[in-house]
């Protein structure tokens, strides 16, 4: 009996210890995915971190064609990309960690919690099959031990009963007979349930034995390999979780190197020296300014220097000391003749002539166009800049030309030798069908190298190569030109315009234009008349492609149409032509084949 209740006492504590395990296995799981889900954590962290770095290098480059990119000439604005450019990879190390953390924490502890989650149930389900059937030959035992009990109960009664049949003399033979029988099936009874539960104990006994000794330790001892092995793997996750970071460090450590080597290239004196290079002008200091005498008897009479800032830019009438004054198109600008002293009417004379005078409309040949200036855009030539800054415009104007031209050529060349090979070889294309695509490049090439010819005489009247086309006036007080410079600029900055916009003639030209036009009472009239004479005809063109005029200025023609030409290519690559009478404008050279009369050039043709 009390081996009975040891054996239930300690099936109920191993039933307790399952419960401990399984409650403890489970919140080493549980502690494994609340490490999984840290570290997903940190990865997105990471992710968001490299995305905020790289929108803020992003947003701090330079736009292309803006003021930022030109700044990078300067070694503090160079500094400053190569930070942003190191800070940008600096970045991507952040994503490569988040990749690491990814791909070799997250994704193996997700696997391995997958395994972890099958292998532990796995075991708990041993467990219980194990303690279920020890349970079940417990039954049994205790089922053949009742039985038992009871047949050996009833073995007693029915010897008992025998017993007093066999005493009692009033009792038959017969009766005797039958009590012993029965007494003696009654102890074969019990001795089989004997048999049976000695048989019944000796298996739950070695069952037992090998259950507490065998399987039961078998598999605590998988669970405690199981949870050792889980802790071991939370650990290699913690190191690689280190790791990923000291894997990053020496290229974040060259991130930051550079981003040191960029801070120590800045040189302020190379910068200032850029700066200088920059906006260096080409002009001279002013000369002195002389002194002038208003005593008594004293003939007004005033001399300024060649260079000084009261030069005068529409003064150009002759002096009675000398002929005309050679005038300057910007303040300081060095003048090769300089003339020693000249005689200068007094500047409140002067003021009082420009106050009482009229603004003249000038520019006739940009108002006879119907042409409007483009606000906020400069000359084509860059007349507006100083020497030295239009010499370096100008240069970088032809350089862009040059790639242009060299890159059309190279397009041309490849369509010619894939002609020559659709010549050779009929099937693989039309030979006549590259023919358009090669005229449109001639004509873009024949454009383009008019451009450059045109800029590089530009370029060469700057530096001095070629004489200026006209010498400008002299300026005609500083006060003059603060309060005129405006509207004259305006005005006449549309000289330079053909009819898509581009700019044409010289500053120097129309300088002189505008004293010779304001100074003229002849042109007020013509020019407040609107009346304008008919220009003779000087040849004839036809049109090679149809020309649709929707600038005001010009003149629509179609393919094949023959027109009569009244003004000649001045080098903006426009041709005035006449329809009849009342059609008159403007049309592309290119676009009409020219035949100009005998007297005037000869035959020329434009194509």
């Amino acid at each position: 009996m009390e081996s009975g209740r040891a054996t239930l006492l300690k099936e109920q504590q191993l039933k307790d210890q399952f419960d401990n395990l399984e409650k403890h296995t489970q919140s080493g799981i549980e502690f494994v995915e609340r490490y999984s889900k840290f570290v997903k954590e940190r990865s997105d962290i990471e992710i968001s971190y490299a995305k905020q770095i790289r929108n803020l290098s992003k947003k701090y480059q330079p736009k292309k064609n803006s003021r930022e990119e030109e700044e990078n000439k300067y070694t503090s604005c160079r500094a400053f990309l190569s930070t942003l450019n190191e800070l940008n990879d600096y970045a991507g190390q952040h994503e490569v960690i988040a990749e690491n953390l990814t791909s070799q924490i997250i994704t193996e502890l997700s696997r391995y919690l997958t395994e972890l989650k099958a292998e532990r149930k796995s075991h708990f389900h041993d467990g219980r099959k194990a303690q279920q059937q020890i349970e079940s030959l417990w039954k049994q035992l205790e089922s053949s031990k009742r039985r038992f009990e009871r047949d050996c109960k009833e073995a007693d009664r029915a010897q008992q009963y025998f017993e007093r049949m066999d005493a009692d003399i009033n009792v038959t033979k017969a009766d005797v007979e039958k009590a012993r029988q029965q007494a003696q099936m009654r102890h074969q009874i019990a001795a089989d349930s004997k048999t049976e539960y000695s048989n019944y104990l000796t298996k739950f006994n070695q069952e037992q034995n090998e259950h507490y000794y065998t399987l039961i330790p078998n598999i605590f001892q998988k669970l405690q390999e199981m949870e050792e092995r889980r802790i071991e793997r939370v650990g290699v996750s913690m190191k690689t979780y280190a790791e990923v970071d000291r894997e990053v460090l020496p290229i974040v450590g060259k991130c930051l190197d550079g981003m040191t080597k960029a801070a120590e290239s800045i040189e302020p004196k190379t910068d200032s020296k850029q700066v200088v290079e920059s906006y260096k002008s080409g002009f001279e200091p002013p000369g002195d300014v002389e002194f002038e005498d208003y005593g008594p008897g004293q003939t007004m009479k005033r001399t300024v220097s060649e260079t000084s800032l009261s030069n005068s830019r529409g003064e150009a009438k002759e002096r009675p000391g000398g002929g005309k004054s050679k005038g300057k198109l910007w303040p300081f600008i060095k003048n090769k003749n300089k003339s020693p002293k000249q005689n200068k009417e007094p500047l409140s004379n002067r003021f009082n002539e420009f106050m009482a005078s009229k603004p003249k409309m000038t520019c006739l040949r940009s108002l006879r166009r119907g042409l409007s200036l483009k606000l906020g855009s400069g000359p084509e030539d860059f007349s507006h800049l100083p020497p030295e800054q239009r010499r370096k415009k100008l240069q970088a104007k032809i350089d862009d030309i040059n790639k242009d031209i060299q890159k059309e050529m190279d397009q041309k060349d490849a369509l010619t030798k894939m002609k020559g090979v659709y010549e050779k070889n009929p099937q693989m294309g039309d030979p006549a069908s590259v023919d358009p695509r090669l005229v449109e490049m001639a004509m873009n090439i024949e454009k383009l190298q008019s451009e450059v010819q045109k800029f590089e005489g530009w370029l060469a009247e700057v530096e001095g190569r070629l004489p200026s086309r006209s010498d400008p006036p002299r300026r005609q007080s500083g006060l003059y030109e603060s309060q005129n410079s405006t509207m004259v600029d305006n005005n006449c900055a549309q000289d330079r315009e053909s009819p898509d916009g581009s700019y044409t003639e010289d500053q120097s030209s129309e300088t002189q234009v505008k004293v010779a036009i304001a100074n003229t009472p002849e042109f007020d009239d013509e020019f407040d008349d609107g009346d304008e004479e008919t220009l003779p005809t000087i040849g004839t063109c036809k049109a090679v492609y149809s020309f649709e005029g929707h600038n005001e200025g010009t003149i629509s023609v179609t393919e094949g149409e023959l027109l009569f030409v009244i003004e000649q290519d001045k080098g903006d690559g426009w041709t005035r032509v006449r329809r009849n009478e009342e059609e008159e404008g403007y049309v592309p050279t290119s676009y009409v084949e020219v035949f100009l009369e005998t007297n005037t050039k000869g035959a020329m043709t434009y194509i």
